[in-house]
């Protein structure tokens, strides 16, 4: 391969970890209205913890993909700097956009958090007020089963 086809592999996979951003940012803002949700099932949430971690994934093999090449032509674009001088520029730019998009995220990461830690908080304590209200029943229940129970009486059936 050309050094060229190089840069361009590289550029490419900036493009690509660009849009994985964005995917995760959109599941960000789903995750945030399913928080919000009063309907909101476990599996609803699920299903957006996995979409997101598949994404992570991904974002992990470009990583690991863009660091190995990078390091094979480093020298190369060390020594060529004017030569592609545009392409490290345009790259500069994107890396930005993306250590941009990457601080949004852990920001949308902190405050879904706490949207779930109140919500799941919330839960626990429908839970408590239920367990405690079946619990009134249950006694309210036995009381009013003791009071109405006849000790055994005799009946003298003969004439």
């Amino acid at each position: 391969m050309q050094e060229r086809d190089y840069i361009d592999i590289l550029i490419e996979s900036l493009k690509k970890k660009n849009e994985i951003l964005d995917k995760i940012i959109e599941e960000n803002e789903h995750q945030r209205v399913l928080t919000l949700d009063e309907t909101l099932g476990p599996d609803d949430f699920s299903k957006t913890i996995d979409v997101k971690s598949d994404l992570i994934d991904e974002l992990e093999k470009l990583d690991n993909g863009f660091e190995q090449l990078f390091e094979r032509i480093k020298p190369i674009m060390e020594t060529k700097k004017n030569a592609y001088k545009e392409e490290i520029k345009g790259m500069q730019e994107m890396i930005k956009l993306i250590v941009d998009k990457t601080v949004q995220i852990q920001q949308e990461e902190l405050r879904n958090k706490q949207l779930i830690e109140h919500k799941f908080s919330s839960i626990k304590k429908q839970i408590r007020e239920i367990k405690a209200s079946q619990k009134a029943v249950n006694t309210y229940y036995k009381d009013v089963v003791k009071r109405n129970f006849l000790e055994a009486q005799f009946y003298d059936s003969r004439k």
